[in-house]
């Protein structure tokens, strides 16, 4: 039964990843002749001072998303699971970003974020009139930003799934022996969801490494290379370097740190033993 999907598999995925790996080791315009380099394309490209630059924006990138995302999407997952018909209309509004393109939301956001013609110029308030993608030192937290306030919908909504899921009968018990709502928070909720935060972390940490169309359209990599990540590095490596081998490499690199990213928390957190948490089952 499996077969159908496993052949699809490998035929759009795992044979161009091998595609990938092969052209790592070649040195090729993208036009001409590939021609075989071997391991000199690794060796510039893991030397380039722009493609390590590349990896230190990735890994804080992804820490500080993670650190930013996760509690936010947590509370306000437990907010969202709520019945109350005020939480329904709120957990909608909650979800909107999640319906915009990406690039729509970065354009918004370069005109919402323009020192002369912004928000902060509509409201008078000069703080918010600063060039906040053009400063090297504000242009990143801004693309933090504003890639968390697109994602934080989605994984909020895997956590109002998992509060629901949770029987109602432990926050009786729960209740009834005086536990208040921190203690059935820290006691119940969280232990209850502890495989869908491993979901959830899997998702940001790895997703946080194939950031590219918002960030492209909001800031280009700019200003300089302030945020440049390594999904940007790769394309403007591939297309306007005109140098695929190096620009694989990169490709290479991405799909390893993923791979090993999503097996070590799946291993870690013990999910694979694909047991579950909640009571009766």
């Amino acid at each position: 039964m499996a077969g159908p999907a496993l052949l699809l598999f490998g035929v759009f995925a795992v044979v161009p990843l091998l595609g990938v790996v092969v052209l790592s080791f070649m040195s090729w315009d993208g036009l001409g002749a590939p021609v075989w380099a071997g391991a000199e394309n690794w060796g510039r490209t893991l030397t380039d001072p722009v493609t390590q630059n590349a990896m230190r924006l990735t890994v804080v990138l992804s820490v500080a998303s993670w650190l930013f995302q996760a509690p936010v999407s947590l509370l306000l997952g437990v907010f969202m699971a709520g019945r109350q018909r005020y939480r329904a209309v709120l957990s909608v509004l909650y979800f909107l970003p999640l319906l915009f393109s990406a690039a729509a939301v970065a354009i918004a956001y370069r005109a919402l974020l323009d020192p002369n013609f912004g928000l902060g110029t509509a409201l008078g308030v000069s703080w918010l009139s600063q060039d906040w993608i053009g400063d090297p030192d504000l242009a990143l937290w801004v693309v933090l930003f504003v890639v968390s306030w697109s994602f934080v919908p989605f994984h909020s909504l895997l956590y109002q799934g998992g509060v629901r899921q949770i029987p109602k009968s432990m926050y009786e018990a729960a209740l009834l022996d005086g536990a208040g709502r921190a203690q059935q928070f820290f006691h119940i909720t969280l232990p209850q969801l502890k495989y869908t935060i491993v979901t959830s972390s899997t998702l940001m940490i790895v997703g946080s490494l194939t950031y590219f169309d918002l960030i492209f359209v909001l800031t280009g990599g700019g200003p300089g290379n302030a945020t440049r990540i390594l999904p940007l590095d790769m394309y403007l490596t591939g297309f306007r370097s005109y140098d695929m081998g190096k620009a694989s490499v990169i490709a290479v690199v991405l799909v390893a740190v993923g791979l090993a990213v999503s097996i070590g928390l799946n291993r870690f957190s013990g999910a694979n033993k694909m047991d579950s948490q909640m009571e009766g089952v």
